[in-house]
Formats: C-alpha cells, structure tokens, sequence
C-alpha cells in the first residue's frame, strides 16, 4: 500500500526559517512542497521518509534565499494490483460504490465488480447483496474489504483558454483506484466475522 519513492530537488530555505536547526528548515520545506499531493505515475505522496543527502547551502543574488540541493525518500501511497486494502463506503450510487479512507477518498467499485446477485435499492439508495435467502446490505460508513483491480492517473496541468473541454477535465480526481468486492472474503466485513 505505501511505497518509499528517491527525490532529488532544489530546496529554498526563507530568511524566517533560518532560526530553526538547518535539517528541521529542510524537511518543514520537502513536507510543504509535497506532502499530499498526487505525482502522475508515482502515488499520492504522503511524507518525508528520510533525507539521504544534502549540499552546503548557497544564498540566492538578491532574494535572501538559502538554497540547498537535497537527495530525499518520500512515503507515497500507490497500492500495487490485487491487493486488498481496507476503507470505509462513502457513498452509493447505481454506477457502483464510492470508498475513501482516512487520507484517500477516490476510491471506486462499479456495480460489475459487486458480488453477483447483487442489486441498487433504489429507495434506500445502497446496495444489497442477496445470497442463500438472505439480504446483505452495503451500509455507509461500514467498512469494507476490497481487492485493487486498476488505477487511473488524470493529468492536472492547467489547460489554456483555448481548450474547450476544461471543466471536464478539473472534475476528474488527479489519482483514482478502482477496487472489486466479486471473490469471497471481499465486502463488509461484519459478513465475515
């Protein structure tokens, strides 16, 4: 589920961080720049791991600014193809159920990779997954097993005025996974306690 992923980048110290302990200024910077963000084809970046190196600190012409070259490794969230993670349903709709989890919400199970027999109570707006007689409901907020079957990467860079499919593309999550709950042992997991 999470990975450690090699950086190497030009870290800019500002003046009001120069009372801090040199290596303190360092990670405050690396954890600003990329805590929480999605880099395309690498993961949802989560913290900084470990700094393996570092250069002497030059000040900038003019800026005031100390800049320092930095080798770092960063915990980056990327779960790998079939495993089995667990998160909370969010919401449901007839295309399938919406996931998230404490710090990853762009989870989705289209309805194909439900349990068969499986069908969207359009009143009650969940799914019920009925087998042997009985009616298992897909509850919000219950937590759920699921197996990884894909991932989608959406690129975020800003589109100029000319494009004209924009707002399509602002809508799309920058990282989004796509689960399945078909085998046994996947779903709820009240069912199988």
């Amino acid at each position: 589920m999470a990975i450690t992923t090699k950086i190497a980048d030009l870290v800019q110290i500002a003046p009001e961080d120069f009372s801090k302990e040199s290596f303190v200024a360092i990670e405050d910077n690396i954890n600003a720049k990329y805590a929480n963000k999605v880099v395309q084809k690498v993961g949802l970046f989560v913290c900084l791991w470990d700094v393996t190196w570092t250069s002497e600190g030059q000040i900038g012409h003019g800026s005031g600014l100390v800049n320092v070259n930095v080798e770092f490794e960063m915990v980056v969230f990327r779960p790998f193809k079939h495993e089995v993670i667990l998160a909370r349903i969010t919401h449901q709709t007839e295309e399938g159920i919406y996931l998230g989890m404490d710090f990853f919400n762009d989870i989705f199970v289209p309805a194909a990779e439900l349990p068969d027999n499986s069908e969207f109570d359009t009143t009650e707006k969940v799914w019920v997954w009925k087998e042997e007689g009985q009616e298992l409901y897909f509850d919000n907020n219950e937590m759920v097993r699921f197996r990884v079957i894909g991932e989608e990467w959406h690129d975020q860079t800003p589109t100029g005025p000319v494009e004209v499919d924009q707002t399509a593309n602002q809508l799309l999550p920058p990282y989004k996974i796509t689960g399945s709950m078909k085998e046994g042992g996947l779903g709820c997991c009240l069912w199988w306690e």
